[in-house]
């Protein structure tokens, strides 16, 4: 069902197929235009993962995850009930193994009831190849800067609409992701470009990256490994994630 909701999504919305750019909003704008909003409906029950698929959290255990920060400790998130939750100051997970270009599903949800504003209400990330992010933040009826809203290429691309539920529901990403490539010499190839689904709609269309994501900068791309970890992002908020799973793509 979801892969069928997936290809209605795209095929429902074709006045936001056109192509993406980075545009000529400065990184960050307060007053960029809202992407408009739109109801998703109601979380539906979680599909069994691909027969392909790496699972990376089944709602069991960390042991496919480290410390982001230090890679020779544990992850020191919690785990109950089938998810993990953020365990603020704890830093960012990241898994023991390197991934390139894969088909990712994440579920998510934010703390209820909210705290914060902007940027500071339900805040977290995922981070493909741990530098290239999807921004994960509650933007229900929560204003910030659209390059960093919730389903955003964390200051490059906004998404193309606001498709979040509100906080305390679960939320899904699906995405594929198509990892740089480099030369002998270390010179770009080709840049690294993302699809991204969020709640069943198209968000991000075959995007092309401008280099890792960071805020008040757009970092140049730097040569780094064909396979590097995935990482979730310890933004101060008690975030939970559940059935996350990769297809590694050829």
């Amino acid at each position: 069902m979801r892969h069928i909701l997936l290809a209605i999504a795209v095929v429902a919305a074709p006045t936001l197929m056109c192509a993406q750019d980075v545009g000529t909003w400065p990184q960050h704008a307060l007053d960029r235009p809202q992407p408009p909003v739109v109801d998703p409906g109601p979380f539906t029950a979680s599909a069994r993962p691909p027969s392909d698929a790496t699972i990376l959290f089944g709602g069991v255990s960390l042991d496919k995850w480290r410390s982001a920060e230090k890679p020779d400790e544990a992850a020191r998130w919690k785990v109950a009930n089938g998810y993990m939750e953020v365990v603020p100051g704890s830093g960012g997970i990241a898994t023991k193994q390197g991934f390139g270009d894969v088909q990712l599903h994440i579920e998510w949800a934010t703390p209820t009831p909210p705290h914060g504003e902007g940027q500071e209400r339900g805040n977290s990330g995922v981070f493909l190849m741990g530098m290239y992010e999807v921004q994960v933040l509650d933007s229900y009826r929560n204003k910030t800067y659209p390059d960093g809203q919730a389903g955003a290429v964390y200051g490059q691309y906004p998404p193309l609409v606001n498709a979040s539920r509100p906080p305390g529901e679960w939320q899904a990403f699906d995405l594929v992701f198509r990892a740089p490539r480099f030369d002998a010499r270390g010179g770009l190839l080709r840049p690294a470009r993302m699809t991204v689904w969020h709640n069943g709609v198209l968000v991000q269309d075959n995007v092309t990256l401008t280099g890792p994501t960071a805020h008040t900068t757009r970092p140049p791309y730097a040569v780094h490994p064909d396979k590097l970890s995935l990482s979730l992002q310890d933004h101060g908020n008690p975030m939970r994630f559940r059935n996350v799973w990769v297809r590694p793509l050829p």
